[in-house]
């Protein structure tokens, strides 16, 4: 039984001077529970939407800072005309525009109806229900408060209006998704064991006497990548097109750039894991616990960003796939132009170049 206890003891000792497997035991289980907690929301909060007051009188503006002073909606933006709305939508910034009618407060006293326009980006058709559900919500409130103060009733009737995807299909949303979940996590998990291998098989000595300068090594490891990569990225625009009728509005061309660049992305990345892994198991843990779980929960792809807190928001920012999936929504279901993804695109070229860029700085030290 000392034995025992004895042998128990040692075990102890060892897992307490691995700082790793203290990590996974009690760190995973606590980033887990926080971004879950945190991330996993149906609601929304301080989404950004844009109005267009074709009345602009003191009903109409009564409405619209009820609207603002709750905590789900920010106004962000005031139109003019009905033909600014497509371009205020393919910025990609504001998920709802609410078109007040012409003589809004009038039609109130005169007919005792008034009509408003819930115009909503359904590319995320979760959120767009969500965002037209919570507009007619304060509508009504308010629309009860002031029938309090009045013999006969007024109406105001809301109109839902989809754009981009009136049908409300999920597939819409889950295609760019899963598309970039698939393109980031295998891209990424392929590289990522790439050099580690070399170490663990005793061939890094045969890299590290050879004439081959550290960016060749680098860039000779990724370009086979990309070429696979490419290959899982048609058959999964393809299988998008002609199996669940996915809409490309924008140009083909373009979409298959941006998908050039974020695979080059992704596999920089794992390039990166794997010059500051020791061994394979180290590199697929972290490319799968550490990309897995903020590409699904931080990228938007499921849950609003908005609706996360901050420090969750700018978490997100650092994420490639968030970037991605927003360049996705804009070519395939909006049709947008570069005009409109330019700064979306600049931030992945700079991450492109910041990971590549520390992994041959890695791998030098490494050679020295």
């Amino acid at each position: 039984m000392k034995r025992f206890i004895g042998f128990v003891t040692k075990e102890f000792y060892h897992i307490f001077r691995d700082r790793r497997s203290l990590f996974i035991l009690f760190g995973m289980p606590i980033v887990q529970i926080l971004l879950f907690g945190f991330a996993i929301t149906n609601e929304i909060n301080n989404v950004d939407i844009a109005i267009l007051d074709h009345s602009n009188d003191a009903t109409t503006n009564e409405i619209i800072n009820k609207i603002s002073a709750s905590k789900y909606f920010s106004v962000k933006q005031l139109i003019e005309r009905e033909d600014d709305i497509e371009a205020v939508f393919k910025k990609g910034k504001v998920k709802a525009v609410l078109n007040f009618e012409k003589d809004f407060s009038k039609n109130l006293i005169k007919d005792r109806q008034a009509t408003v326009q819930i115009i909503t980006d359904a590319t995320d058709p979760n959120t767009a229900n969500t965002i037209s559900n919570y507009v007619n919500s304060i509508l009504k409130k308010y629309q009860q408060e002031q029938n309090k103060a009045i013999t006969i009733n007024y109406v105001i009737v809301s109109e839902p209006r989809m754009v981009y995807n009136p049908e409300l299909k999920s597939v819409y949303m889950f295609v760019p998704g899963v598309m970039t979940i698939i393109l980031m996590l295998v891209s990424a998990m392929m590289t990522s064991i790439s050099i580690t291998r070399e170490k663990e098989l005793g061939t890094m000595e045969i890299l590290l006497v050879s004439p081959i300068k550290p960016f060749q090594v680098i860039f000779g490891k990724v370009f086979p990548y990309i070429f696979l990569s490419v290959i899982n990225a048609i058959v999964i625009v393809l299988l998008s097109i002609f199996i669940f009728k996915m809409p490309v509005q924008g140009s083909l061309i373009l979409l298959a750039f941006e998908s050039i660049l974020f695979i080059v992305s992704a596999l920089a990345l794992g390039i990166l894991i794997s010059t500051i892994s020791a061994t394979q198991q180290t590199a697929m843990m972290i490319s799968l616990m550490g990309l897995m779980l903020p590409v699904i929960l931080l990228s938007g792809f499921i849950f609003p960003i908005s609706s996360m807190p901050i420090p969750l928001q700018f978490i997100s920012h650092a994420i490639p796939a968030k970037w991605f999936i927003i360049i996705l929504k804009g070519i395939m279901l909006k049709g947008v132009g570069l005009e409109f993804i330019w700064k979306e695109t600049l931030i992945l070229i700079g991450m492109t170049v910041l990971f590549m860029g520390i992994s041959v700085k890695k791998y030098k030290i490494r050679l020295e």
